[in-house]
């Protein structure tokens, strides 16, 4: 295994550019970037823009990671530059950005199905809970979509893995991997965005196991907040998801998965007001929307956030407000993504999980 950091969210990424990141993210001791999409690193695909940045990773002894965009037709409009890379055809846009991406040996592809809205609140921030179509309508349109594009990733080496996005549980992932193919299609596996699923995250790291191909490592509290839930990034250690439990979980069906941090954005890169997430746990019309959610799983879930709240009550931890009070620019970012790589060696050190710098 190996350590890396997302090369969207690592501090001024914009301001660097991708070559400048590597060299930002080698000098904190990263093993890796994860770019989020091609565009990212060439939004015209350049050949030599590209290539530049793969030689550069290899100079480094670093490895590169990215992905496409949304799969998820409904999302699409969200996201133009999927459909001005292919000059209007979207099959097309996605087929010059895979191609572009197994021209620098890129072939482990990140996709997702939908965005989330920070403007709304509770259930409204997610398209799982649009009117206007259905979950399952976006489903059924993903898997249309997925399975348009397994042969040019099949002619190309390629896998499409999708994110276990705040909007998506691991039990529709799994049936998506299985209905496209799992020789073309994967998990990327979020550690944290499945407990907006209320998904425990251990319970859910051994549905997706098999198929997890690239993650988003990263951590969160979760506690009682107004009646609901509250959601707010914490570095790894310091939030509910247990990693000493799951990672040998992935590491036994993955041994060379690398392990990508995904950190809270600076708000000198990204201002914003620190507002938190909120999960509706207790509202029926969010709970009949998660049809697969075991009783079992959620009294899990529930169990691990009371153990949270007693840490915060102890003192042990900051409450949501407390931490959002801190300051939080480019020192703090960079300490975010140490303290989680730190966390995450010794984790793996106490497991006996080889990782390699």
């Amino acid at each position: 295994m190996r350590i890396g950091v997302d090369g969207r969210k690592i501090p001024e990424s914009a301001k660097r550019g991708p070559v400048a990141s590597l060299d930002h993210g080698h000098e904190l001791g990263m093993a890796g970037l994860f770019f989020r999409t091609v565009l990212d690193m060439s939004p015209t695909l350049d050949p030599g823009e590209l290539g530049a940045i793969r030689q550069r990773a290899d100079e480094l002894g670093m490895y590169l990671e990215t992905g496409l965009g949304k799969v998820n037709p409904y999302a699409l409009a969200e996201a133009p530059e999927l459909r001005a890379v292919g000059d209007g055809d979207v099959l097309l846009g996605f087929r010059r950005m895979m191609e572009a991406c197994a021209a620098i040996d890129c072939r482990e592809l990140w996709v997702a199905t939908a965005n989330y809205k920070p403007a709304f609140r509770g259930r409204w921030a997610y398209d799982r809970f649009r009117t206007d179509v259905t979950w399952d309508e976006q489903l059924a349109a993903t898997d249309r979509l997925l399975h348009r594009l397994a042969p040019i990733a099949r002619d190309l080496g390629i896998h499409l893995n999708l994110e276990t996005h705040e909007e998506i549980t691991t039990f529709e992932l799994v049936r998506l991997v299985e209905s496209v193919g799992a020789d073309v299609a994967g998990i990327v596996f979020d550690t944290a965005n499945v407990l907006q699923r209320v998904e425990h995250p251990v319970w859910a790291a051994r549905r997706v196991a098999p198929y997890v191909r690239q993650t988003h490592i990263k951590d969160a509290l979760i506690a009682h907040e107004s009646g609901e839930l509250a959601y707010q990034m914490r570095p790894c250690g310091s939030g509910v998801v247990d990693f000493a439990a799951l990672l040998p979980i992935l590491a036994s069906a993955n041994p060379a998965l690398h392990l990508t941090i995904e950190n809270d954005e600076s708000v000198d890169d990204r201002p914003r007001p620190r507002k938190p997430i909120l999960i509706e746990i207790y509202s029926p019309e969010f709970l009949a929307g998660h049809p697969d959610l075991t009783v079992e799983e959620m009294a899990a879930y529930l169990e691990m956030v009371h153990g949270y709240e007693q840490r915060i009550r102890s003192g042990e931890l900051l409450t949501r407000q407390g931490y959002a009070e801190q300051p939080y620019g480019y020192a703090e970012t960079v300490a975010y993504i140490r303290r989680s790589a730190e966390h995450l060696r010794s984790v793996c050190a106490a497991a006996d999980l080889p990782v390699t710098a």
